[in-house]
């Protein structure tokens, strides 16, 4: 087993022996797959790009780094590069894709200046760091971030694979490894087994230990990309406001049921009494909970708000650091029949945008209605319309309107379409205040 992991799968749209698919010149969808940046691959059969290859788009996924392997920092791997750069190999390895996407793409019928990325999750992260990167963001034209961007102020994003290691953390990490590992030098790690690093016990970093957010999210993966200087300058919150990255128009939202769970009155008191301190009393006027149904009504309603205030808030930040280009925001609300208990869960979505509905049958021997079918065209549509314009909009499609800092609205996908309020005023209002007191990432 090797690192030797940088391979691309691409679909293209199948034409008559008489056409040359080369001069299609289409749009590309460069899609970046999640597992917080530990595990994955861009095989996976979620990610087959056969149903958006029939309209018109082509479709590319990429392999890169995980883990130790992607993500490993330390000093003298540090001063090994021209750059005084480590920790990010698997975040160059997307880019090293997206590169070689652009200056080849046109051989398989493709247009290397109408390149949009695109992942989920850790993938999302991915995509957009694909637009603030000085090293990526001149080769794209787009940005698709399911779950998705967050407003900077989210304490959300310490938890997930959004979030980020400044470089002296990341370092001093590294040589942590080094003394448990009983290495001293880079030739040394370089020559451990493929197992040695995989079984790493860093699954998380204690991040969220000693504040008040310990015991409302999981703590973020060790591994993840690093603030360096160079594939990374800025942090996210300077990136929006400086608007250092890439113009380009950006699609982003979650989906309804994402982190929702049961919880009792008496615990449902006590954690967001510290989550919310100060702020406590507004939130449980917001969100009572006299008993213990109430309590996990309020709690996902609380959740469910959130996600949909902090992919606007997220949208206005863009506009307000100067930005020219629209961010569409969405609510997914669909639960897919291979786990219709789950709701529409983390990655939900990923069947009906996929227009990959059929390949479903692969984890269970399941007969899917007419409408998940109906719903994934319509999907579909709008992403491939995004792909090829920077747009969702098209013939026959509800309108999605680009997310305003006035009209506080989101686009509901999934059961229901059409724009709808983010949340009622009053919520809105004490979100943005609690964020203004919060850690800005």
């Amino acid at each position: 087993m090797s690192e030797d992991c940088l391979y691309l799968n691409i679909w293209t749209p199948t034409y008559g022996d008489d056409e040359d698919i080369k001069s299609k010149n289409l749009p590309v969808y460069y899609w970046i797959y999640g597992g917080r940046y530990e595990m994955g691959s861009g095989d996976v059969k979620t990610y087959d790009g056969s149903g958006l290859a029939i309209k018109d788009v082509i479709v590319v996924t990429v392999n890169y780094r995980v883990g130790a392997f992607g993500y490993f920092a330390h000093p003298e791997l540090s001063a090994e590069s021209p750059h005084n750069s480590s920790g990010n190999y698997g975040t160059l390895d997307q880019i090293a894709g997206l590169k070689w996407v652009h200056e080849n793409i046109a051989n398989f019928g493709g247009n290397p200046n109408q390149i949009v990325t695109g992942g989920q999750s850790a993938g999302s992260a991915s995509s957009l760091i694909m637009a603030y990167s000085p090293l990526s963001r001149d080769y794209i034209a787009g940005a698709i971030s399911e779950s998705g961007a967050l407003s900077p102020h989210d304490p959300n994003t310490a938890s997930l694979a959004v979030s980020y290691r400044n470089k002296n953390e990341a370092e001093l990490f590294g040589v942590k490894l080094f003394r448990e590992l009983n290495i001293t030098s880079p030739a040394q790690l370089r020559n451990l087994s493929v197992d040695a690093l995989n079984n790493l016990d860093t699954e998380n970093e204690d991040l969220l230990v000693g504040t008040q957010f310990v015991n409302l999210d999981m703590e973020p993966p060790e591994w993840r990309p690093v603030i360096d200087g160079w594939v990374l300058t800025e942090k996210y919150g300077q990136l929006l406001r400086d608007n250092n990255h890439a113009d380009v128009p950006i699609m982003t939202g979650f989906n309804k049921d994402e982190g929702i769970e049961d919880i009792n009155a008496t615990y449902y008191k006590s954690l967001y009494g510290e989550v919310f301190q100060n702020f406590s009393t507004d939130f449980f006027e917001l969100y009572p909970a006299e008993n213990d149904t109430q309590a996990t009504d309020s709690s996902n309603t609380w959740k469910r708000d959130m996600s949909r205030v902090t992919s606007w808030k997220y949208a206005a930040d863009w506009v307000a650091g100067g930005a020219n280009t629209n961010v569409y925001t969405y609510f997914f609300t669909r639960a897919p029949q291979e786990d219709h208990s789950g709701g529409a869960y983390h990655g939900a979505e990923l069947w009906y945008t996929f227009n990959n509905i059929p390949y479903a049958d692969y984890t269970a021997n399941l007969t899917w209605p007419a409408k998940d079918y109906a719903i994934a065209d319509r999907m579909s549509d709008y992403w491939v319309n995004f792909i090829k314009s920077g747009n969702p909009n098209g013939p026959g499609l509800p309108k999605w309107e680009p997310s305003t800092q006035e009209a506080k609205k989101i686009m509901y996908l999934g059961n229901t379409w059409g724009m709808q309020s983010i949340a009622p005023d009053a919520v809105v209002s004490f979100l943005m205040d609690w964020f203004s007191t919060l850690y800005e990432w």
